[in-house]
């Protein structure tokens, strides 16, 4: 049977754009390799009890009139799916050797707090942080659907954010001259990338640090509550989301894509499915591929030749007889390092494999929200987030898995190390359960080529004006999805929700939420 989307893959922007589309009254069938929906949003469960999100931690762009709200409502979904806010006091808090801070929704409250720390630097503190918030505004003026009055009427916001187009974090901070210390307190978030300051876009740094500063959020009922509202509006409106159906050849007539060829991994039986426009979730790259990449225009396939992102290590941890509150952990996030460079922290994990003094992020999501669903009420969910190189874990899972699995637990000791040492003492004795994951687990469970966590890596090559988006130059035939787009929770929705406004004229997303978010 012919559908009017045939969407393959269910991450978030699919789940997005096809949850607007069967709403809008179009047939709609979304084909998932996985058993879970939700791409790097799904959620699995561990031991009978314990329930964890695979990539997710916290959001942003949440908030009433902002891009997650309005498709939410355009749904009927926003009374069903709400989040909590972290603290807006301090919603990040930055540990490093002699120096601590929580950033603050603010600016003002962050540069009075930097400032404190470092009172000689105190007005390029000041000049950097008001250089992001006129950055910040500017790129919403350069961002899809572009204004041309807009741009006319701030002509001082744009110029000063074209300067930046080929601009590292780190190319910023040195023309700032912030003080060492200073610099990876602001960028020690940069997990939420795995790109150290010298390699990260200074845009994508801009976007995600100004989009937590006006809110970061948590959902009520947890990540899975999400994707299954999501998931809901498809098939209550007809629509149909086929689980453990791997897409395995493209079906394309005179350069117009008509369908797909996927095997139900369960019964290994294979079948035909059409659609009169086929939207692509799975990574761009891996999808001209098994198309074949001669049928693309040149102009795509220059903008697919991006590298992926670094991949992760994650550790999914459960706690019991113990409350975290009472150590300093609540409604935000922290991010340790042991190094005063994050360039160089980088450097001994990733490309040297030393995780002898860990860079890393915890999140607790039992504390962010009332509902306990994730654990026995008795428990706390605590996770563990670092960078990883694919590569290098690839190799050690395919010679020798003890070796593999032995690294796992070096890492995790290494953390725990920290843990017990600065936070948490005894935390070892307080831990039920525990299991971690490597980027060939990333590659495995969220079907991410290379263990990529971000898609396409988030350099300034990566981030300028010859990044993909859903054009693909074949007919009835658009990508959706990280690479296309942006990635992360809001950045994925507010993809969906580009591409079903372009394609049904129904416009849902005014000028200020528009925009690309990191």
């Amino acid at each position: 049977m012919k559908t009017d989307y045939l969407i393959v893959g269910s991450g978030l922007s699919a789940l997005t754009f096809g949850a607007l589309m069967a709403n809008s009254g179009k047939t709609v069938q979304v084909l998932e390799a996985h058993e879970h929906p939700g791409g790097f949003g799904h959620t699995f469960t561990m031991a009978k009890n314990y329930t964890f999100n695979a990539q997710f931690h916290y959001v942003w762009d949440c908030g009433e009139g902002q891009t997650v709200n309005r498709v939410l409502k355009k749904l009927g979904l926003d009374k069903e799916v709400t989040f909590e806010r972290y603290d807006p006091k301090g919603f990040d808090h930055m540990r490093m050797p002699e120096y601590a801070v929580d950033i603050p929704s603010e600016p003002a409250e962050l540069i009075h707090r930097l400032s404190a720390l470092f009172p000689e630097s105190s007005d390029r503190i000041r000049r950097f942080i008001n250089e992001v918030e006129k950055i910040g505004a500017g790129m919403k003026r350069l961002s899809p659907p572009i204004k041309p009055i807009e741009l006319l009427q701030h002509p001082n916001e744009v110029f000063c954010t074209a300067q930046y187009l080929n601009s590292t974090l780190q190319d910023v901070f040195d023309k700032f001259q912030l003080p060492q210390a200073a610099q990876t307190l602001l960028a020690l978030q940069w997990l939420d990338f795995l790109l150290p300051p010298n390699q990260l876009s200074f845009y994508a740094w801009v976007a995600l640090f100004r989009g937590y500063q006006a809110g970061a959020f948590y959902p009520t009922n947890h990540f899975e509550s999400v994707i299954n509202a999501l998931v809901k509006v498809i098939e209550s409106h007809g629509g149909k989301v086929l689980l453990n159906h791997e897409v395995i050849n493209f079906k394309v007539t005179d350069r117009t894509v008509i369908g797909v060829e996927a095997i139900n991994i369960s019964t290994h039986q294979t079948s035909e499915f059409m659609g009169d426009t086929v939207i692509c979730n799975i990574d761009p790259k891996k999808a001209a591929k098994m198309i074949g990449e001669s049928q693309f225009s040149p102009a795509i396939r220059r903008k697919l030749d991006y590298e992926y992102s670094a991949s992760n290590y994650m550790a999914y941890c459960a706690v019991k007889d113990i409350d975290l509150r009472d150590y300093g952990f609540g409604k935000w996030n922290l991010f340790h390092t042991g190094h005063q460079n994050l360039n160089e922290a980088f450097a001994q994990m990733y490309d040297r494999h030393d995780f002898s003094n860990p860079s890393f992020a915890i999140t607790t999501p039992t504390l962010l929200t009332e509902s306990n669903r994730d654990c026995p009420e008795d428990c706390q969910i605590v996770e563990f987030l670092t960078v990883a190189n694919y590569d290098y874990f690839k190799q050690l899972r395919e010679s020798d898995r003890q070796v593999y699995n032995h690294k796992k637990q070096e890492i995790f000791d290494a953390i725990l190390d920290v843990v017990e040492a600065k936070y948490v003492p005894n935390f070892r004795k307080h831990m039920v359960f525990h299991i971690t994951g490597s980027p060939t687990t990333n590659e495995r469970f969220c079907w991410c080529p290379n263990g990529n966590s971000y898609g396409s890596t988030l350099t300034p090559r990566n981030m300028g004006l010859g990044r993909l988006n859903h054009e693909t130059s074949l007919k009835h035939f658009y990508f959706c999805n990280a690479s296309s787009g942006y990635p992360g929770f809001a950045p994925t929705v507010w993809t969906g929700a580009l591409l079903y406004q372009r394609l049904s004229g129904d416009v849902i997303l005014g000028y200020s939420e528009s925009k690309p978010l990191i």
